[in-house]
C-alpha cells in the first residue's frame, strides 16, 4: 500500500534526544571524554563568571561543545553553526540543548566565545583532556616531536600599508578598491596590515607571500597526540623559539627526545635543547654550500648512531597529520579571527578537537 504524502502535525512532542542518537555513534565516546574534561574546569569557569553578577550567560560547557562541533564538521561561520543547531537533533544532543530550547543568536555566541577563550580556557581544556587517567596512559612521557605551520590571517594583502601612511593609491569606489604594488618594496619593517596589525607578511616553500601567523604543535610520539600548541607571529626564527617555549611549559624535567625537521638544525637551538636535558633527534640539514661542501650539522654522531634516532625521524612526520586535519577538515587554513591571542586560542582548541576524534579508537584498542 502506498504511503500518504500528507503532512500532519501533532499538538505535543515526546521526542527523546538521547533515543534519537544511535548507541554506536562516534560522538558518544567523544562527548563522554569532553564532559569529563569540562567537569575538571568547573573552578576555572566559576572564576570567569562571578556569581550574582549580571544576567546568566550561555553555559560555558555548552559553548565549548558547540565550538568542538564547529571544528569536527568544518563549519565556516557562527551563523551557519547556529542555523545547524536550530534543526539538527544530533547537534542539540551533543551541546546539551533541549528540543524546545531556542538556538543562540550568532552575535551572542561570538561575544560569549571571545570572553571564554580570553581566559586561556582552550589550553586548560587541552590539558584536562590529556590529564584523564585512561588518556594519560596512552601518552609517551619521553619521546616528542615539534613542527610549525602557516595559518593565513583574516586580512587581505591590500590592507598591508606603509606605517608612515605614504601610500599614494586612492581608495576608489566600492569596498574592494584597486591597490597597486608594482615596483613597491614591502616588508614587515615598513608596512603593517590595517585589518590585523599583528599579522606578518611571510612566505614558505616557494609559495606566494601572505599575511599569516605561525602555529606550532608539540606531539608525543607513541600515538601522535598533540600535547601543546602555540601561535606566534610568522618569522624565520619563530619555530625554534616556540619549541623552546613549549618545552619550558612541560611539567617535569626528566630527559626526553625531540624530533624535528631540518629547519631546526641550528647550533644555537641544539645547544638550548641540551641545556634543557632534551636529546635533539633533529633531521640533518645536508644542503651543499657554494663550494660544494655539505653544511656542517649540529647533530653529532653520538645521537644519530642510536636506533631511537631513526624511530624519531619516522614518527616526527605524523605531526603533519595534525596540521592536515586542522587546516583541511576543521577549516583553519585561513583563520576567521583577528589578533594573535584569539588565533592562539582557536588553534589550541582545534588541537584538542583533533585528539578527541582519535581517542575513542585508541581507548578501544588499549590493553
Amino acid at each position: 500500500m502506498r504511503g500518504s504524502d500528507e503532512r500532519t502535525g501533532s499538538l505535543f512532542s515526546y521526542v527523546d534526544l538521547e533515543a534519537r542518537v544511535r548507541r554506536d555513534h562516534p560522538l558518544r565516546p567523544i562527548r563522554e571524554i569532553a564532559n569529563a574534561a569540562l567537569r575538571d574546569l568547573s573552578e576555572d569557569f566559576a572564576a570567569l563568571y562571578p556569581p550574582r553578577l549580571g544576567r546568566p550567560s550561555i553555559p560555558p560547557e555548552r559553548l565549548l561543545r558547540a565550538m568542538l562541533l564547529q571544528a569536527f564538521y568544518g563549519i565556516r561561520s557562527e551563523r551557519q553553526l547556529m542555523e545547524r543547531m536550530e534543526f539538527d537533533l544530533l547537534f542539540r544532543w551533543f551541546v546539551g540543548l533541549g528540543l524546545d530550547d531556542a538556538a543562540w543568536d550568532h552575535s551572542s555566541f561570538t561575544t560569549n566565545r571571545d570572553r571564554l577563550l580570553a581566559g586561556e580556557i582552550a589550553a586548560k581544556f587541552l590539558a584536562a583532556v590529556l590529564a584523564q587517567p585512561r588518556v594519560k596512559r596512552l601518552i609517551s612521557s619521553e619521546h616528542f616531536s615539534v613542527d610549525g605551520t602557516l595559518l593565513e590571517a583574516w586580512a587581505s594583502t591590500k590592507s598591508f600599508r606603509k606605517l608612515d601612511g605614504g601610500d599614494n593609491d586612492p581608495d576608489g569606489p566600492g569596498r574592494n578598491a584597486e591597490r597597486g604594488f608594482h615596483a613597491e618594496k614591502r616588508s614587515n619593517a615598513t608596512h603593517r596590515s590595517t585589518t590585523d596589525p599583528e599579522a606578518r607578511l611571510y612566505k614558505k616553500g616557494g609559495q606566494a607571500a601572505k599575511l599569516c601567523y605561525m602555529g606550532h604543535a608539540l606531539m608525543e610520539n607513541r600515538h601522535g597526540l598533540a600535547v601543546d600548541g602555540l601561535v606566534t607571529q610568522a618569522t624565520g626564527t619563530a619555530e625554534r623559539e616556540a619549541a623552546l617555549a613549549m618545552l619550558d611549559r612541560r611539567p617535569g624535567r626528566r630527559r626526553i627526545t625531540l624530533g624535528a625537521d631540518k629547519g631546526y638544525d641550528v647550533a644555537g637551538f641544539i645547544g638550548d635543547l641540551r641545556a634543557r636535558r632534551v636529546t635533539p633527534h633533529i633531521a640533518i640539514d645536508g644542503h651543499l654550500s657554494s663550494t660544494g661542501k655539505p653544511r656542517k650539522t649540529a647533530v653529532g654522531a653520538r645521537t644519530t648512531r642510536h636506533p631511537g634516532y631513526g624511530v624519531s625521524q619516522r614518527c616526527r612526520k605524523r605531526i603533519e597529520e595534525v596540521f592536515g586535519w586542522i587546516k583541511s577538515s576543521a577549516g583553519l587554513a585561513k583563520v576567521k579571527l583577528r589578533g594573535r591571542a584569539k588565533v592562539d586560542a582557536a588553534f589550541t582548541l582545534h588541537l584538542a578537537a583533533y585528539n578527541l576524534i582519535r581517542l575513542p579508537k585508541l581507548l578501544a584498542t588499549a590493553p
